[in-house]
């Protein structure tokens, strides 16, 4: 078995990989690194996300985040979690990144990653300061007040200025989804609040869902909690309460 491959996380000082087995071997590559991304975004910005095809690595990955907290933190609560019907085990990696780097011979190494890391955070953080000035809190823009941008709004009839959202209800609407999003994914990040009860996708137009809820209160605490979260880089979520 793979456990055999990695000490216990005991025996392994933490740092910002974590090495996750018990996988589930059925799922394809691809989805398995899209889907632990999406889970464990979460936490922290990740640098990167490594499944193998070889038969030595099947049922494993691994998660390289930028801080040691966050590797922490995800070890810690997602510890067990069932990921496609397989309770995941997590530790520490054996080492930071040399594991990683053989492996595929393509890890950067953090210092240039840090520098272009920076760049990009001082941009966000003048977009949020912009954003702050016009008294809006960034993690919330789009759902209360201010429009999204025209891109993200197909289904408003074209209209710069959303009307009025509908009350608070047990169902969200979630928008700006990247296309190759499954119900699995969204599964996985809105089953972690209470009261979850399904997800409702349609063929016909990629890039939008509908949550459901026992109730409001619980619908409001998943919105909050996830509202402006990426599945990807390009896609933060517009999460608002769906129209009855």
């Amino acid at each position: 078995m793979a456990e055999g491959t990695n000490p216990t996380s005991t025996e392994v000082p933490p740092n910002m990989t974590i090495y996750i087995n018990n996988l589930n071997e059925k799922i394809k590559l691809d989805e398995l690194k899209k889907s632990l991304h999406a889970v464990f975004s979460q936490f922290g910005k990740i640098l990167e996300v490594l499944a193998f095809k070889t038969l030595k690595h099947k049922g494993q990955a691994w998660v390289i985040f930028e801080e040691v907290s966050s590797a922490t933190n995800a070890l810690r609560q997602m510890q067990g979690f069932p990921f496609y019907d397989k309770p995941m085990r997590i530790q520490y990696a054996k080492t930071k990144s040399d594991v990683i780097a053989k492996a595929d011979g393509t890890f950067v190494p953090r210092e240039k990653r840090k520098k272009h890391d920076d760049r990009g955070r001082k941009k966000k953080e003048q977009h949020d300061a912009n954003q702050a000035s016009m008294g809006l809190n960034p993690a919330y823009a789009g759902a209360y007040g201010a429009a999204p941008p025209l891109s993200q709004m197909p289904y408003m009839g074209g209209r710069a200025v959303p009307e009025a959202p509908a009350p608070p209800n047990n169902i969200l609407f979630i928008q700006n989804l990247p296309h190759q999003t499954t119900s699995v994914m969204l599964q996985m990040l809105f089953s972690q609040f209470p009261g979850f009860k399904e997800v409702r996708m349609i063929e016909a137009k990629p890039g939008i869902a509908f949550i459901e809820y026992e109730n409001e209160m619980q619908s409001t605490v998943a919105m909050q909690g996830l509202q402006g979260f990426k599945i990807t880089d390009d896609n933060p979520m517009l999460i608002t309460f769906a129209k009855k």
